[in-house]
């Protein structure tokens, strides 16, 4: 019973660490504006200012094509969906060491659910070194000034401070 508690708790938390990505925002004139505008664009709230110069648009076209979904990924957690779902259907009956043993169909699953997960977050992260270059290109040549947030990819380190002054 725990190795099944393990795996509900399992299902449960890891989907809640993806709802972060309409939080993300770039100050252009002292506005603030969203740089994800929905999960299935990221990046698309900067395409107004960006389209102006022709290389931070096609850095902007691959970074979006880069973050889509492949069937590669789609493949590797259906199976392995498929694998946790016979694993728990199955009864025990003995075979400890085959392939199709409920101990292998369920952790054998589990596991290709969880590396198909981090190699998506690992795409996805080298992927934003896209977005921050087509900002930079943009704003060599171009104003108003697109300010991300001061987040550095390499090392994952990021933080900001923010002084606002009223007349």
């Amino acid at each position: 019973m725990s190795k099944l508690t393990l795996l509900i708790a399992l299902f449960i938390l890891i989907p809640s660490y993806g709802a972060d990505t309409c939080s993300r925002v770039a100050t252009i004139n002292y506005q603030e504006v969203l740089v994800d505008l929905s999960n299935k664009n990221r990046g698309e709230g900067l395409r107004y200012y960006l389209e102006k110069d022709q290389v931070s648009e096609d850095l902007l076209d691959e970074y979006q094509k880069n973050n889509r979904p492949t069937w590669r990924s789609a493949a590797l957690s259906t199976l392995g969906t498929a694998m946790v779902l016979g694993g728990l259907l199955r009864t025990s009956d003995g075979e400890q060491d085959t392939i199709t043993s409920k101990n292998f169909l369920l952790f054998g699953g589990a596991t290709m659910i969880a590396v198909s997960y981090l190699i998506y977050k690992t795409n996805q992260y080298n992927n934003e070194y896209l977005l921050l270059k087509s900002v930079e290109e943009y704003n060599k040549r171009n104003t108003p000034k697109i300010f991300l947030a001061p987040t550095d990819p390499k090392n994952g380190i990021g933080g900001g401070i923010g002084i606002g002054q009223e007349f």
